[in-house]
């Protein structure tokens, strides 16, 4: 009898504890959710922005961006000051002793150190590892641990033992070969020196980006080995997991259920713990864009990160039509210099008004393949700038923008978002007909473009094609440039579609003719765009080459006054988008993010869209029954009167 039953109560012994396991939790404080899963907790392999907003919330710098600022300046964070030499190339660094990670562990100038070795392995495969290469001897020590490991295979071992020993002697000279090259010195453990190999006037920025954060040794290194046949380090990202990572920033990671949610608590060790008005944060993990919209109307989330409903145009209509609702009220907020989402708590609260679209530090624009062959061995009209000029002046961009994106972006004649970046003017860029101020100058535009692919004896014949990933409107925005194209210049076009990852690989790889793009800077620097355009940049996808602008790139790097600085990069950026036209720039991005104002704050309105979701803060207000939530933690400031 008790045979046949301890079956039984071993099943539900499972169940019960399955159960209880997967008992839901307290509502967290702030619960938001992001457009897509998170890939990585490490910070050296991040590049996804979703990912870097991830890790603020359980790594810190040395330095940060103030995001609430309108500056946007650079304020200590792990570093509590540091001091730059008159050469501007060496930077020290005092680390703050209250500074500690979440096992209580003091966080340390060796903790930084060996952060940044790992992204300056090769065998990482950082998205970012040039940024690193800015130190003195960074690129010396890449280049020999690059060729250690491309010779290793070849080398001959008596067994394979032998060759594991190998593997492991040259982990070994790596670290010491590091050690021997890299000006970066830990003289205590709360001073970090860094020598550049010249002045960078954005290392700071550089500094407060994720990438930049340091990591646990004592954790990390075990989960890397050497691989036996390759030696490169193998990484098992197991040390990434809830209940095991060590960080040092604002929050600890408690749990973390793939494709399903993540959890943060607040870490009782961050040294600014106090200047945190949240305990909790909560990330579901919602793939639709419909079923996002949905669960904040019904209150399930506070904050959306990035709306990619297809209807999110109407959404931004609806918000247009409340704030034209309220123009006089929102004219006497701009003048007191309000910022916009200060200005929409300060309006009725309305569900339009829960929509908020902000200029993004962002571009999005067609690719051209310039390489003199295209993939199939025929020759590239592509690779005349005079047919690039051509295709770029007859893109009615401003019906894209308006019609297709209605997302109030505006459209774009040049790559760096206007007025994102101080002390840096851009370029007028390139005539368009979406933006010709009557039909006369539209005509003048489309004969001066037919007129260069008469001069480039661009093929009647030619088939333009046109590739793009499938999702999020790449298709339309296609449809619209190929029909102008097609009516405009007389030429032939095919579209072709493809899943992200196939769509990805072409790209890099060059196989392609024309394809769709986008670029967000990282950092408040115009080199953050202008590099994807270096002819040996990792990022520069079009095979473009051009010796006099990376000759001006060049020269900007090495310039030490900023005003000459900036003068060279603004020659550089004409020639891109005036002259050689390896792109075209469409429009620049608008972030659409979904709160309520009356409810939620500390969200960032600046265009480099950096949002720290520790800096969120739930409001209370008596002052009336409309708010569709409850309400948690402080009570909102008094407001400015109207």
């Amino acid at each position: 009898m008790y045979r046949l039953l301890l079956p039984v109560i071993l099943l539900l012994t499972l169940v019960a504890l399955s159960v209880l396991s997967d008992r839901p939790l307290p509502r967290a404080d702030l619960t938001y959710t992001n457009s897509a899963e998170v890939n990585t907790l490490d910070p050296q392999r991040m590049s996804w922005m979703h990912d870097l907003r991830t890790a603020r919330l359980l790594y810190q710098g040395l330095v940060a961006n103030d995001v609430l600022a309108s500056e946007f300046t650079i304020i200590p964070a792990v570093a509590e000051s540091w001091q730059i030499s008159p050469d501007t190339k060496t930077y020290t660094f005092h680390l703050r002793k209250n500074a500690k990670w979440s096992n209580g562990q003091p966080v340390t100038a060796h903790d930084f150190r060996y952060a940044w070795r790992r992204a300056l392995l090769p065998d990482l495969v950082s998205d970012y590892v040039k940024m690193f290469l800015n130190i003195k001897g960074a690129t010396a020590f890449y280049d020999w641990r690059q060729q250690q490991l491309e010779d290793f295979p070849d080398r001959t071992f008596v067994s394979a033992a032998d060759r594991q020993r190998a593997a492991y002697e040259l982990w070994e000279q790596t670290k010491a070969k590091f050690d021997e090259l890299v000006a970066l010195t830990a003289p205590d453990d709360h001073t970090l020196i860094v020598t550049l190999e010249r002045p960078v006037p954005y290392f700071l920025e550089l500094c407060a980006f994720a990438v930049f954060s340091p990591v646990y040794e004592p954790l990390v290194a075990p989960y890397e080995r050497p691989d036996p046949t390759t030696a490169r380090l193998i990484r098992k990202p197991g040390w990434t997991k809830p209940g095991v990572l060590i960080s040092n920033g604002p929050f600890i990671l408690t749990q973390w259920r793939m494709k399903r949610d993540m959890r943060f608590e607040k870490n009782p060790y961050f040294w600014d713990k106090d200047a945190i008005a949240i305990d909790s944060i909560h990330i579901p993990s919602i793939s639709d864009p419909n079923a996002a919209v949905l669960a904040y109307q019904t209150g399930t989330i506070d904050w959306i990160a990035n709306v990619t409903a297809p209807y999110r145009g109407d959404m931004v209509a609806q918000k247009q039509a409340f704030l034209d609702e309220h123009r006089e009220e929102i004219e006497r907020y701009h003048a007191q210099g309000l910022d916009q989402f200060t200005i929409d708590r300060l309006l009725p609260n309305d569900p339009r008004a829960h929509t908020h679209a902000v200029p993004s530090f962002g571009t999005y624009f067609y690719n051209f393949n310039c390489n003199p062959i295209l993939p199939d061995g025929q020759k590239n009209p592509f690779a005349d700038a005079r047919v690039r000029r051509a295709f770029a002046m007859t893109v009615d961009k401003k019906s894209v923008a308006d019609q297709i994106r209605r997302l109030n972006e505006p459209t774009a004649s040049t790559l760096i978002p206007p007025n994102s970046i101080a002390g840096y003017t851009s370029p007028a860029g390139l005539p368009n007909i979406g933006d010709a101020k009557d039909q006369t100058e539209r005509d003048a535009i489309i004969a001066q473009a037919q007129q260069l692919l008469k001069e480039a004896s661009f093929p009647n014949d030619f088939i333009v094609e046109m590739a793009f990933n499938k999702d999020s409107g790449h298709d339309l925005i296609a449809q619209a440039i190929a029909k102008s194209w097609q009516k405009h210049l007389g030429v032939k076009t095919k579209l072709e579609q493809n899943e992200l990852k196939i769509f990805r690989e072409d790209l890099k790889t060059k196989q392609y003719m024309t394809a769709r793009a986008g670029w967000f800077g990282d950092y408040g620097d115009p080199t953050t765009f202008l590099n994807i355009n270096y002819s040996t940049d990792g990022n520069n996808d079009r095979a473009y080459n051009n010796p006099h602008y990376d000759q001006l790139l060049d020269q900007a790097a090495l310039e030490l006054d900023p005003a000459k600085r900036m003068t060279l990069l603004q020659e550089a950026e004409r020639i891109i988008v005036e002259e050689d036209l390896p792109l075209i720039p469409i429009f620049h991005y608008a972030t659409i993010y979904m709160f309520d104002a009356h409810t939620l704050t500390g969200l960032s309105t600046h265009p480099r869209t950096k949002q720290n979701p520790y800096l969120i803060d739930i409001l209370t207000d008596d002052k009336g029954p409309n708010q569709p939530k409850p309400m948690r933690h402080h009570a909102a400031t008094e407001a400015p009167s109207p």
